[in-house]
């Protein structure tokens, strides 16, 4: 009964995102990014370098890190979406008083957010997967570079979503939509920034430094999905070429090394803690 009522309020979620304005500005942001991006990729190929235009090996490795720059543009667009979407997914019915209508009924709270997790989850995993299976497209249509691992890094980034999704989830139980919006896209902002302070304090040899990005990526695992995905996106000819902690201290586009199974697990957990307080904050929340 209650896996019913999950999947019921599930699909209700997805139908009711298609639905909001919020969708219809990151569908103009995604096409606006690909338009452009497509127009920047075309226009790198006619650059002379050293005398004449690149070479096809010399191509794909640049388009292999600036399309590691055109995805932390998705990616931004993607918590932008997925933050202002769960707001007011649950603290917008809140004000509203349609959970107290939903709620009246035989429904368990727990059901209640678990259905409207799902829901965002599938929608903002499934906006990742198709904006980026759209970029990929572009690239190897113009240049002729396909990332190694496509698959993992997309699911990466959908991981990543699911994290800043649970995290709104969670505020929104708190506080108004508009503040949980802007408190988890904050929040997403300040951890890369805080891995990029991480890499160049790895880069100078600063433990205390570094610790800062270590530290952040545990709180908040948005900023290391991120750098895994760019180790799935980019030629490992990169790395062999200008890896090592220096130029990653340096270069925010760059990803030495895949993430690990353990922090893997980490994100999983952390996802099953935050979704765990969003249940007994919602429980708790007078209606």
């Amino acid at each position: 009964m209650n896996a019913a009522i999950v999947l019921t309020l599930a699909a209700l979620t997805i139908k009711e995102s298609a639905r909001r304005k919020v969708l219809r500005a990151l569908a103009v942001l995604t096409v606006v990014l690909l338009g452009l991006s497509a127009w920047g990729f075309a226009l790198m190929i006619t650059i002379e370098f050293d005398g004449g235009v690149m070479t096809t090996g010399e191509a794909k490795l640049v388009a292999s890190q600036m399309l590691n720059l055109v995805m932390f543009g998705l990616s931004l667009i993607a918590a932008l979406g997925t933050a202002f979407l769960a707001g007011p997914t649950l603290a917008g019915e809140i004000e509203s008083g349609i959970a107290l209508a939903v709620l009246a009924r035989p429904v368990h709270r727990w059901a209640v957010l678990l259905g409207k997790w799902l829901g965002l989850v599938v929608f903002g995993s499934g906006f990742v997967v198709v904006a980026g299976l759209a970029q990929f497209l572009i690239v190897r249509f113009i240049v002729g570079y396909w990332p190694p691992h496509p698959v993992t890094g997309l699911a990466l980034l959908a991981a990543q979503t699911t994290v800043l999704l649970t995290l709104g989830l969670l505020l929104s139980t708190a506080v108004s939509p508009m503040a949980s919006g802007i408190v988890a896209v904050g929040l997403f902002g300040a951890t890369w920034i805080a891995g990029v302070v991480g890499g160049v304090g790895l880069a100078l040899g600063n433990e205390g430094v570094a610790r800062i990005g270590t530290v952040s990526q545990i709180l908040l695992p948005t900023d290391g999905l991120w750098r895994g995905a760019m180790n799935a996106f980019q030629d490992p000819i990169v790395l062999a070429r200008f890896g090592g902690p220096a130029l990653e201290g340096g270069f925010p586009f760059l990803s030495n090394a895949p993430l690990t199974p353990a922090y893997l697990v980490w994100t999983a957990v952390w996802v099953v803690l935050v979704l765990g307080l969003a249940a007994l904050s919602f429980r708790r929340r007078d209606l």
